[in-house]
């Protein structure tokens, strides 16, 4: 089965087929660090890694591109209110964001873009703009034209009609329409600006992204991501940017994917009715990796509830997970035996597993239902833990590594149950330590009581598993 997304575009699913074969392209538009990441930040940064680790592990090579709107009217006023330089504020919150999604295991992009750092692309593009009729200056600020783009409303199907019947009377009346945006904005007071050919001034939201992503990608890529609430006017405004300067229809971006809105207690998340979760905040009460489930447990398209009722259903089915891998790290350390029916059929289950996950993470990357075939193989390995443990079998190591290997792979796609392998090297050295200490005092009491055979037979035994004493100015050492 071939991988089918669903594209915004075009309102259906479709056989994803690369730009450039065997390559995935990808932007993602990324936070405005005014404030620390929020619950509804990390469904689309979590989304894209089970993304991009999936392409990956399917062959692609994966290009991904995330910005950070570092240069915005939040990030300004939050300076301004703190007397301090808005590059503080950016750069304070981009710390942020690195931190809490390192902690969800989150891989990093291959670049982050800042708005302010691509100014030249950015002015660069509204020329053209300009040039081509699309935008026009209007007293140190440039507009976007939206009647002089043919298609305008594509992306969310609006017509651009009733978009203008149903605007809010403009208090810009010298916009040519009142659905005209801004491409670039002059520079006001106690604001950022930069040079350029129509005066002092800084970029408008919509225009930074087009350039940015022209910039790493070319004009035509795969994938463009973010949340629903993106769609219009960003994402909208995007296309009929970046369409008019490359004059091509057909480029910029072929597969668009948005997911699905967060609510918290089935409201819509907002400040005024203090809901406003940050993840810092979560990451209070629940462990990483169980937010990171509860993301992955429902399709990326779908709404997605929060609340602690579903967190703690998250962390109780998380931990489901956990018993079986945790056996799994078990039944590693034990002792080949021999092939059983138990074994044949932990065999078949990873086998079909393995296909019913695939097959989920094709149709449109349903994690939801690819999670389900997760459940079921943990079952079945939990099932063959057992009989190993109580004698009913021996442990069939070929049969046994098929089943591991699968629900590694699973765990590695959705980035799952990383804390439970990380956690358990940590505890497994630190035991090899403690243990390393206590031969070690054996043999020296061994040798202060001239038992050299004993001594002996300890010293010739840890060479035998590639370990070596040293004596050294802090005691003896051991070393592999």
């Amino acid at each position: 089965m071939s991988l089918r997304v669903y594209n915004t575009l075009t309102k259906r699913k479709e056989e994803f087929v690369p730009q450039v074969a065997g390559e995935a392209s990808i932007y993602v538009c990324g936070v405005t660090p005014y404030n620390h990441p929020h619950i509804g930040n990390a469904r689309p940064f979590v989304t894209w890694d089970v993304i991009k680790r999936y392409l990956r592990k399917s062959g692609y090579k994966v290009k991904h591109i995330q910005n950070f709107t570092d240069v915005d009217d939040k990030i300004i006023r939050t300076a301004n209110q703190e007397g301090v330089k808005w590059s503080d504020i950016s750069n304070r919150y981009i710390d942020a964001y690195f931190k809490v999604m390192d902690q969800l295991h989150v891989e990093r992009a291959d670049v982050y873009p800042k708005v302010s750092e691509h100014m030249g692309e950015i002015i660069h593009m509204i020329e053209v703009l300009v040039e081509k009729g699309f935008a026009y200056p209007l007293d140190g600020d440039v507009y976007y034209s939206v009647e002089r783009f043919e298609g305008y409303g594509k992306l969310s199907g609006r017509k651009l009609e009733d978009m203008q019947a149903g605007a809010r009377v403009d208090i810009d009346q010298r916009k040519e329409n009142p659905m005209d945006f801004a491409l670039w904005k002059s520079a006001k007071p106690g604001e950022p600006a930069w040079e350029s050919p129509w005066g002092k001034g800084r970029p408008g939201w919509h225009i930074e992204c087009s350039a940015m992503s022209l910039k790493y990608l070319g004009e035509t890529f795969d994938f463009h991501g973010g949340g629903s609430d993106l769609i219009f006017p960003h994402h909208e405004n995007e296309i009929a940017q970046s369409q008019a300067c490359c004059s091509n229809h057909d480029s910029f971006v072929k597969y668009w994917l948005h997911n699905g809105f967060i609510t918290i207690n089935e409201e819509k998340m907002s400040k005024s009715l203090n809901n406003f979760f940050t993840v810092l905040d979560i990451l209070e009460k629940y462990p990483a990796e169980v937010l990171r489930f509860f993301i992955v447990a429902t399709h990326y398209r779908s709404p997605l509830d929060f609340s602690d009722e579903r967190l703690n259903e998250a962390a109780r089915s998380l931990d489901r997970l956990k018993t079986a891998m945790e056996n799994c790290m078990e039944l590693e350390k034990h002792a080949e035996g021999e092939t059983s029916e138990i074994s044949k059929s932990l065999v078949d289950a990873a086998k079909q597993a393995k296909a019913d996950f695939y097959a989920a993470m094709d149709d449109d990357f349903n994690t939801a239902l690819a999670l389900s075939s997760m459940f079921a193989l943990a079952k079945e390995i939990n099932v063959y833990y057992n009989a190993i443990t109580t004698g009913k079998i021996t442990h069939a190591k070929e049969d046994f590594i098929i089943a591991h290997d699968v629900y590694f792979d699973m765990a590695d796609i959705l980035g799952i149950l990383i804390d439970v392998r990380e956690g358990k090297q940590e505890e497994d050295q630190e035991m090899v330590e403690d243990l390393m200490k206590i031969i070690i005092e054996l043999r020296q009491e061994a040798r202060q009581n001239k038992d050299w055979a004993t001594a002996d037979k300890i010293r010739d035994g840890l060479n035998a598993i590639g370990v070596t004493l040293e004596d050294s100015p802090t005691g003896v050492r051991w070393k592999k």
